[in-house]
Order: structure tokens, then C-alpha cells, then sequence
């Protein structure tokens, strides 16, 4: 008995520290950035005109979840497979990857709209954000590999994700 317990000990204590050393070996830091109230604003009234049913999420980004899911949330450290279609809100798509396996990703890679919400989602769910600049480009301006620009600097957009897997 004595043993069994010993080595129910040295495991539990062998599985906590690999924990804690992923934690440890994580480069990114949860942001905290928020939107100005001018932006909320904006997205507030995008999504009464448009009649969208959409929760405010403390950052400042709105959002949709269609499903839930029901496997691991993303942390800022976890690398994410997901598929997901990013359009200027209102209008054009400007990228999208909606195969079957999906992309991977570092969520701490990603732009803040993304790394402050879909923590709140678990493998399987779909969710539609709505982000401000100042959590998705800002004042930079994204151009293609042709140098079109694909979103203007200051842009509001649209992503609507599939999390389909959480590492």
C-alpha cells in the first residue's frame, strides 16, 4: 500500500511539474489591451443596425459564439488549428482558410481581437468576432504579396473561426 501511494505521489508530481514547465517555457503574455469607447461605439451600432445579436466582451470586441464546443480553451500559449474566414467588416474578405485540416497558429501570434476572445471557446465551437482596429491592425495597412492593400489602416473586422484543435 505504502508503495502504491509512493508512486501515486512521484507521479501526480512528475505530470504537475511538465505543467508548469510549459507555462514557464510560454514567450507570450496575455494581453490587456481594451478599445476606446469611440470603437465600442462604432461595433454597437454596426450590430444594432445590422441586427446582430452579439455580447460584449470586456476588450471591446463583440462577438457571436454559433457553437460551443466541447474540448480544451485555448491559452495565449497554445498552438491552434482552426478555420476561419477575416473579411473588413461590412465588406470584402481578405483571407480565409476553410480546408478540411484547417491552419495552425500560435494564438499569442495573433492579433489581440484573437488572443483576448477565443480563450473563452473550446475545441469544436464556431465564433463570429467583431474587433476594432485597435485590437486587430491599427493604423497599419495589410498588403498582399502583390502590394494591394487588403485593409486599409483603421479597419473594424469580421472573422467568423472554427476551433478544431487546441494544442
Amino acid at each position: 500500500m505504502k508503495t502504491i501511494f509512493i508512486f501515486l505521489f512521484f507521479t501526480s508530481a512528475v505530470f504537475s511539474s511538465c505543467k508548469k514547465n510549459e507555462t514557464l517555457n510560454c514567450a507570450y503574455t496575455a494581453p490587456s489591451n481594451v478599445a476606446s469607447s469611440s470603437e465600442i461605439s462604432y461595433l454597437q451600432n454596426y450590430i444594432t443596425t445590422n441586427s446582430i445579436i452579439a455580447t460584449q466582451h470586456e476588450s471591446g470586441v463583440f462577438y457571436t459564439v454559433t457553437k460551443t464546443g466541447t474540448g480544451s480553451y485555448p491559452t495565449i500559449c497554445s498552438n491552434i488549428t482552426v478555420k476561419y474566414v477575416g473579411s473588413i467588416l461590412g465588406g470584402n474578405v481578405f483571407d480565409s482558410n476553410t480546408s478540411v485540416t484547417g491552419v495552425k497558429f500560435d494564438l499569442g501570434n495573433l492579433i489581440v481581437g484573437w488572443q483576448r476572445v477565443l480563450p473563452i471557446l473550446r475545441t469544436g465551437g464556431n465564433i463570429t468576432l467583431y474587433i476594432p482596429p485597435s485590437l486587430g491592425y491599427g493604423s497599419s495597412v495589410i498588403k498582399d504579396s502583390n502590394g494591394n492593400v487588403i485593409i486599409p489602416a483603421g479597419s473594424y473586422l469580421k472573422f467568423d473561426i472554427e476551433l478544431l484543435d487546441v494544442q
